[in-house]
């Protein structure tokens, strides 16, 4: 018999609330599989993978509507989602290293100086607050490389299902 879960568990196990869940099913992003007879969602497997896929698309920065725009076409694979994440955080990691080193660089140099002027301390404010802008605008390149690529994927994935349903 196969596993099925209720709405309370699978929001526990997700770390999601009941009425992410709720809100999910209501825009159509994430539905059940089954409902009992009351009218209580039931969750199987196959599910959990979906609600997988949304949440992985999620932490890559893509919007609950991007996420439905995913949806509409063929699923990319896990591995693919999985090689996003990877380059995003290798990416997050390097620009968090240049911010640190940068940080350190003006320490030392606070530390060398007797008295710090507010001249210099809102350089260093300053200095955080372009590696901070950098930072985002890197991040929404980088958000719009990934959904370039995707963009690609979906339309090859919809190519070949056609080509395939062709030849039925």
């Amino acid at each position: 018999m196969k596993r099925l879960w209720k709405i309370g568990e699978l929001a526990k196990i997700a770390g999601l609330t009941v009425r992410t869940l709720r809100y999910y099913d209501q825009i159509r992003l994430f539905s059940p599989s089954e409902h009992t007879y009351s009218g209580h969602r039931l969750y199987n497997e196959s599910d959990i993978t979906v609600l997988q896929q949304i949440l992985s698309l999620k932490e890559l920065g893509l919007t609950l509507n991007e996420i439905k725009s995913v949806q509409s076409g063929d699923r990319f694979s896990p591995i693919e989602i999985i090689s996003l994440q990877i380059t995003r955080l290798k990416e997050n990691i390097s620009m968090q290293e240049k911010l640190l080193m940068q940080l350190e660089n003006m320490s030392s140099l606070m530390h060398k100086e007797e008295n710090v002027s507010v001249e210099d301390f809102t350089k260093l404010l300053g200095v955080m607050r372009m590696n901070h802008d950098k930072y985002f605008i890197a991040q929404r390149n980088i958000w719009e490389k990934h959904l370039e690529r995707l963009g690609d994927h979906l339309s090859e994935s919809l190519d070949n299902a056609k080509k395939g349903s062709e030849l039925l």
